[in-house]
């Protein structure tokens, strides 16, 4: 396909005129319907379609060009403990598992690197307790949306990048990271000893279920723009159709907190939470790939407005996640995260599970729980927190204009 000229401007920065691939929405059908189709079983850490779906990734960056720079050819092998029982917090007597990332490398010659990443395993058929389905086990869990749409992002970037006429002003360290689901094992490992120095990072990119842009909102939500002073006005300075949801922290539930913790500046891209989620039902006939793809491009946009500026400066956020309780109970609902309202709104509940069998729906707003008042995910987390097995509470919330009170017993 012939490069085509693109126009980018910025608020706060000049233009920047630079040729470019187009991304194409074929190949990441392409890419998607393979690392998540039934043959893969879901992409279980440790299990054969794992393996498979490595051998994918291996197989498409060594045809687009990149250099191998795992620890074994494309391969960054590795082992963890981890119990299948999930009560169980001791590996003492745990046969290690192992893993595999998935790394190329398009070396321009530059001082510095950045990191564009997702993680490619999955929940397999639901042995290992992660799965929001009542009765998981033997249930392949393709993991269409979470996340065979952020690697194949990852893949298709570098096939851009690889293609671009015009030389970037950095070098582009490309990985897929297993084990992710167990405990962002993947990219741990990696971060401990990487095959690129850590120093010569400028900042890491994570892409984490990217596939389910809604239509009606275009809601994107960004992760870790307080990691780097620079990244707020980059961002308020792209024109685009989005409604962008900025979140300051650089820990989170996905792989960049591994880089973030070690001092490197990070985003996260993520379309927003959906009632498939850790379920079966997560399939390729949901993703949205036009919508995929405008994230591709709005992600192309802001790295090419770094090639503008010094090496990125890190900052430490607060981290949301040591601020909050840990849980004796659990309610079984998926938040909204993309919600910007008063309280916090269900995107799903899981069946079985206290929320469900309350009563609670997708679309409720729980307001107060417990005499708690919840303002946000902050608000709900500490009132869960007060709550232990057994226990009957009031939740209020709001059904559409109406205001419910429905008692939750944990």
């Amino acid at each position: 396909m012939r490069s085509k000229i693109f126009l980018l401007t910025a608020a706060l920065l000049p233009a920047v005129l630079f040729y470019a691939q187009e991304i194409s929405t074929d190949r990441l059908k392409q890419d998607i319907g393979y690392l998540a189709s039934d043959k893969l079983k879901g992409r279980g850490t440790s299990t054969e379609g794992e393996k498979k779906a490595a051998d994918y990734i291996a197989k498409q960056f060594k045809t687009i060009g990149l250099q191998p720079k795992g620890t074994d050819g494309y391969f960054y092998p590795f082992t963890f403990k981890k119990s299948l029982d999930k009560n169980d917090t001791s590996t003492v007597n745990v046969k290690p598992r192992s893993g595999k990332n998935v790394v190329g490398y398009l070396d321009n010659g530059a001082e510095y690197t950045i990191v564009i990443g997702a993680h490619y395993d999955h929940l397999g058929e639901g042995h290992d307790h992660n799965s929001t389905d009542p009765n998981p086990v033997g249930k392949i869990h393709n993991g269409a949306d979470d996340n065979a749409s952020g690697t194949a992002g990852v893949i298709e970037l570098a096939r851009y990048y690889t293609k671009n006429a015009a030389k970037e002003k950095f070098n582009i360290l490309f990985i897929c990271f297993s084990g992710e689901e167990l405990g962002l094992y993947g990219s741990k490992k990696f971060c401990e000893a990487p095959t690129v120095e850590l120093s010569k990072m400028n900042y890491m990119l994570n892409m984490d279920m990217i596939g389910r842009l809604a239509d009606s909102t275009k809601k994107l939500i960004i992760y870790g723009v307080g990691t780097a002073p620079d990244w707020v006005p980059m961002i308020n300075g792209i024109t685009s159709d989005f409604s962008i949801k900025q979140d300051s922290a650089g820990i989170g539930p996905s792989d960049q907190t591994s880089f973030y913790l070690k001092e490197i500046p990070v985003l996260h891209f993520f379309t927003g939470q959906h009632g498939d989620y850790h379920k079966p039902s997560d399939d390729i006939e949901k993703i949205n790939f036009e919508g995929e793809k405008k994230v591709l491009e709005y992600m192309i946009k802001l790295i090419a407005l770094t090639e503008g500026k010094p090496k990125m400066q890190y900052l430490k956020t607060r981290n949301t996640i040591t601020d909050t309780p840990k849980f004796k109970v659990t309610m079984g609902i998926m938040p909204d995260y993309a919600y910007e309202g008063k309280g916090v709104r269900l995107d799903g509940v899981t069946d079985g599970k206290p929320a469900a069998l309350a009563g609670l729906k997708k679309g409720d707003v729980i307001m107060s729980l417990g005499g708690e008042p919840v303002n946000n995910m902050m608000d709900y987390m500490k009132a869960l927190g007060k709550f232990k097995k057994g226990d009957t509470v009031p939740a209020i919330l709001m059904r559409g204009s109406e205001e419910m009170k429905i008692n939750v017993t944990f």
